[in-house]
């Protein structure tokens, strides 16, 4: 039987490297992806191709790479990203766009370039890792949550519109997991005389300690390998803790300004 191909952007690290891992020890054919492939010369887990996301011509080469070598790809993840966090007020602009560059145009750019060959092959499916903070507006966490709520409504609408041609398209939206993501975040400096200094300075121990207590990205993995054998698979899907799935389910049922102040309480401002 023909192994399954996968590319997987953001391979190297985090969650891309266990759903990789995972995916190789079930027998797929996992190709990932890393900006800088001489920084990961002894990386043997599965296969390793240099895509900047950034880059259109980077794209296009690494995907041109995975169909020379393997004829097809039957599965595309979406998972490069990066954290921003920071008052919106003291966030620099150049930051800002760099985060959607990565965190939305990027996936937009693999998905253009992957969607001819799965529309070719008639068949595909593709997984966009967004974020359970793509569900609301978080303090000092906006720009985040925005380039990952965007990325939810692209999926909903490329959804539809390749769905004639065999190709699946899904959101898995993880929570918080103990991975290097924090230290490769763009953190807005704290500055003395800022008048963010208290709130920002303690949302952002908060934030990172939720990083550090969260679930291994395993957990991420196996809910990726479970939506990859679904013949229908829905529109939206959670990995996380109870309560950060939950929260989402409160943001329905709440009234905004109570949802608001939960917030509020939650990061003591």
């Amino acid at each position: 039987m023909r192994k399954k191909v996968v590319l997987i952007t953001g391979g190297s690290s985090g969650i891309g490297k266990a759903i990789g891992q995972f995916l190789t020890q079930k027998g797929y054919e996992v190709f990932g992806t890393t900006r800088n492939l001489a920084k990961n010369q002894g990386f043997s887990d599965f296969q390793l191709l240099e895509m900047d996301v950034h880059n259109a011509q980077s794209v296009a080469t690494a995907v041109s790479q995975v169909i020379t070598q393997s004829g097809r790809i039957d599965v595309l993840i979406n998972n490069a990203g990066v954290g921003i966090t920071g008052p919106i007020e003291e966030t620099p602009d150049t930051e800002i766009h760099h985060a959607f560059e990565t965190n939305l145009y990027g996936p937009i750019r693999v998905m253009k370039s992957v969607l001819p060959h799965m529309r070719e092959q008639g068949s595909g499916f593709i997984i966009n890792i967004t974020s359970i903070a793509g569900y609301m507006g978080l303090p000092y966490r906006g720009i985040y949550s925005a380039t990952k709520g965007a990325l939810e409504l692209v999926t909903e609408s490329i959804r539809m519109e390749v769905k004639g041609f065999g190709v699946q398209v899904t959101n898995l939206a993880p929570g918080d997991f103990a991975t290097n993501i924090a230290s490769g975040r763009y953190h807005s400096p704290v500055l003395e005389d800022s008048p963010y200094k208290e709130p920002y300075g303690f949302s952002l121990e908060t934030m990172n300690a939720h990083v550090d207590e969260g679930q291994e990205p395993t957990v991420v993995a196996e809910k990726v390998y479970r939506l990859i054998q679904k013949k229908q698979p829905k529109v939206h899907y959670l990995v996380g803790s109870f309560m950060q799935r939950f929260s989402i389910v409160l943001k329905k049922l709440l009234p905004d300004r109570m949802y608001e102040r939960m917030l509020l309480n939650h990061y003591k401002l």
